[in-house]
C-alpha cells in the first residue's frame, strides 16, 4: 500500500512512513492534516486567557540552545520574590486569566520548598486558578538536588496545588543531538518517565518538540513517535506543541531560521502521525501570530493564549514579550476563517466567540 493510500484510508503510519511524509509537498500534507483537524475540531481554534511567569533565570545547566539562562550571554540575573509573583497574579486576575503558567531555570539557590510555597500561596488566594507548572526538566533537577524520587516531587506538586504540567524540556529526544544541545539536562527517557508518572496520577500534561536547529527530519519523526507510544500507554497528553527554534543569543550558531514551508510541514506531519493526541498547538510565541494562524489550515487547532508577558522565547529573538490581548486574538482568528473558542487548561470549552 502506498503512502497516499494509507493517508486516504487513515491507516496509522510507522517511522519509515513518517520520514517519507516530508517528501510530499506542503499543500498535499496540509490537505490530509486539515481533514483530520476538521474531523476532530471542525473550524474551531482554541485559545486561553493565561499568564506566563518565569520566576528566575539563574540556571545550573548549560544548554547550547538557550538564550534565557543568566549563566550564559544574559548577564542580568534575577529571582522574583513570592510577593512579586503574587502581585503579578493579582494584577493578571483582573484581566480574567484562567491559568498561570510557571516555568523557569534550574536555580540551585532556590529550594524545592520555595517553589511549593508559592504554588500553595497562589492556590490559597485564587482557588479556581489553574496552575500549570514545572517542566520534566525542572522536576529532574529538583529530584537530583534533593535526592528525592520523581514520585516524591510529583506528590509534593499535587499536594501544593499544581494542576497540570507544561511540555517543556523535551527539546529533541535523539540522544546524540540532545547531548550536543542540552547535555546534562533531563534525558529523553527520564522526560518520558516523568510524564508517565504524572499521567498515572490522573493528571494531564502537554508535550513539546524544539525543531529548526541542528536536528534532522528523521529526529523529528522519532521524537513524535516516542510521544505517540507513551500516549498509547497513558492517554495523558492534552496537546503536542512543535516549538520553532529562535536563532538569537545562543551557542548553536544556526545561521538561518527554519523556513515557513518547513514549519508548516512539521505541523501537518505532527497532526497526521499523532492520531492519539487530541490537540496540536501552534504556539504563536515561537512561530509568530500570523504563521500560527496559517498553521490552523495545516493541522493545528490551538494558538495558545494571551500570555501577557513572556521571557524565554523573547530572549532568543521572538516578538512575544508582551503577549496578545484577548479581543485581538478573537479578531485575528475570526478574520482567518476560524471560530475562536476560549478554553480552560484541559480543553473544556468556556466560550465560543
Amino acid at each position: 500500500m502506498t503512502l497516499i493510500e494509507k493517508l486516504k484510508n487513515n491507516i496509522r503510519l510507522n517511522y519509515e512512513d513518517g520520514v517519507k511524509l516530508f517528501d510530499l509537498d506542503v499543500i498535499t500534507l496540509g490537505i490530509y492534516a486539515n481533514m483530520i483537524r476538521e474531523k476532530r475540531h471542525q473550524r474551531k481554534t482554541y485559545f486561553n486567557i493565561n499568564r506566563h511567569i518565569n520566576p528566575t533565570n539563574i540556571c545550573k545547566d548549560v544548554c547550547q540552545f538557550c538564550a534565557y539562562s543568566a549563566s550564559r550571554k544574559n548577564p542580568n540575573q534575577y529571582t522574583l520574590s513570592h510577593d512579586e509573583i503574587l502581585e503579578t497574579v493579582r494584577n493578571s486576575s483582573k484581566n480574567g486569566i484562567k491559568e498561570v503558567h510557571i516555568v523557569s531555570a534550574h536555580n540551585p539557590n532556590t529550594g524545592l520548598e520555595w517553589y511549593m510555597d508559592i504554588f500553595r500561596k497562589i492556590k490559597k488566594e485564587f482557588p479556581n486558578l489553574h496552575i500549570k507548572a514545572l517542566t520534566a526538566a525542572e522536576i529532574h533537577f529538583l529530584s537530583s538536588e534533593y535526592n528525592l524520587t520523581y514520585e516524591d516531587i510529583i506528590n509534593t506538586m499535587i499536594e501544593s496545588g499544581v494542576d497540570s504540567m507544561p511540555g517543556g524540556g523535551a527539546e529533541i529526544f535523539d540522544e546524540k543531538v540532545r547531548k550536543r544541545i542540552c547535555g546534562g539536562k533531563v534525558s529523553s527517557e527520564q522526560w518520558l518517565e516523568i510524564h508517565k508518572l504524572w499521567h498515572q496520577r490522573g493528571k494531564k500534561s502537554n508535550a513539546t518538540m524544539l525543531f529548526g536547529h541542528i536536528e534532522s527530519r528523521e529526529n523529528r519523526v522519532d521524537h513524535i513517535l516516542r510521544l505517540r507510544d507513551l500516549q498509547d500507554l497513558t492517554g495523558g497528553f492534552n496537546a503536542f506543541i512543535p516549538l520553532v527554534f529562535q536563532t538569537e543569543n545562543n551557542y548553536l550558531k544556526v545561521k538561518e531560521p527554519v523556513t515557513a514551508n518547513e514549519i508548516l510541514k512539521t505541523y501537518a506531519i505532527s497532526r497526521i502521525l499523532l492520531d492519539n493526541i487530541p490537540n496540536i498547538k501552534a504556539y504563536w510565541a515561537t512561530s509568530t501570530v500570523k504563521l500560527a494562524l496559517i498553521a490552523q489550515e495545516f493541522g493545528a487547532n490551538d494558538v495558545d493564549g494571551t500570555i501577557e508577558k513572556e521571557s524565554i522565547q523573547s530572549a532568543a529573538g521572538a516578538n512575544s514579550r508582551y503577549g496578545v490581548a484577548r479581543d485581538e486574538f478573537v479578531g485575528l482568528i475570526k478574520n482567518s476563517g476560524f471560530i475562536p473558542v476560549e478554553r480552560d487548561s484541559i480543553y473544556n470549552e468556556l466560550k465560543v466567540w
